[in-house]
């Protein structure tokens, strides 16, 4: 981790100095070709620095985890099924711009569009520290496509992040307080999906916890993958019951849990994406919907940093 902060720090310092320079050049040659192959390094030199700047605000237990996100259409049939559909694949491209793997895991398709949920799992360094502020509710205002009269429809997705568990910290499960379901996965795979029943479903008996897994043909694979899923929600669960102290003497603080509106996508009558906790906003609605998440992250961390010193 370190390394990689220094390694960071070298290029945004060292490109820096390169570009200024390859500028004043540029400007002593009138080569404008120059000149913009100098603001381009610029552009891409800023957009490094206010990575390394977000990614100082990381403090957490599991920050450099790998994580799991899980979004569940809300209330509203085909518009909320199709605003998960949406939001999965904001998600999907915030993990390319980070340079994050991404898989989904499980997926449950809608009736008529989108899905009624799915578990994406993000592979790579601060996985878990780039989207864990993600958490909860997220509202959608637009004019749905799905109705003759063309009205202006408010949809609901609920999305929840807990980290992948690593060696090192232990989560004790008891076999006795398992149950574990096989079923034929549903969606788009082939005959063998439509015939094996190698999707896995496990239940954790004492906390009501469910989690399941079906993008494997293999239902080995698919129930250690489950496994996985389950010892990361315990553990979330636990982070949770750490900080609970912590919440209640801080009774200023947003309410940014799981079950809580969080940012509002407003698409008419007008454009605009607000996060209700730090009310950041901006109106560039199809960036922010193809992945552009980096400012809103950045605005929830540096007011959680502020409100943990006072």
């Amino acid at each position: 981790m370190l390394e990689k902060i220094i390694t960071s720090y070298d290029y945004i310092n060292n490109g820096l100095a390169d570009t200024v320079a390859l500028a004043s050049m540029a400007e002593e040659e009138e080569d404008a070709e120059m000149e913009q192959q100098a603001e381009d390094e610029l552009r891409t030199i800023a957009i490094a620095a206010e990575k390394l700047e977000t990614e100082a605000l990381f403090n957490g237990e599991a920050d450099g985890n790998n994580c799991f996100l899980e979004i569940n259409a809300g209330a509203g049939g085909t518009e909320s099924h199709d605003w998960a559909s949406i939001m999965m694949r904001m998600y999907l491209r915030f993990g390319e711009r980070l340079g994050l793997k991404t898989e989904i895991i499980n997926i449950t398709s809608g009736e008529e569009a989108g899905i009624k949920s799915c578990c994406i799992k993000f592979k790579g360094d601060m996985g878990y520290g780039w989207l864990k502020t993600e958490s909860g509710v997220h509202r959608l205002v637009r004019i749905s496509p799905f109705n003759a009269a063309g009205k202006r429809m408010t949809s609901f997705a609920s999305c929840w992040v807990y980290p992948e568990i690593d060696d090192n910290i232990d989560i004790t499960i008891e076999d006795k307080d398992l149950r574990i379901d096989t079923y034929r996965a549903s969606g788009a795979g082939g005959q063998h999906v439509n015939t094996t029943d190698s999707a896995v479903r496990i239940t954790h008996i004492p906390t009501n916890i469910v989690v399941q897994c079906q993008n494997d043909r293999s239902q080995h694979r698919n129930k250690a993958e489950a496994m996985q899923m389950l010892k990361a929600r315990l553990f979330e669960l636990e982070l949770r019951k750490k900080n609970e102290e912590v919440e209640k003497q801080n009774a200023a603080k947003t309410d940014n849990g799981w079950g809580h509106q969080i940012r509002s996508y407003v698409l008419q009558p007008y454009q605009m994406v607000k996060d209700l906790r730090t009310n950041y906003e901006t109106s560039n609605t199809a960036d922010v919907l193809d992945g552009d998440l980096e400012k809103f992250v950045s605005a929830s961390l540096a007011q959680n940093a502020s409100k943990s010193e006072k």
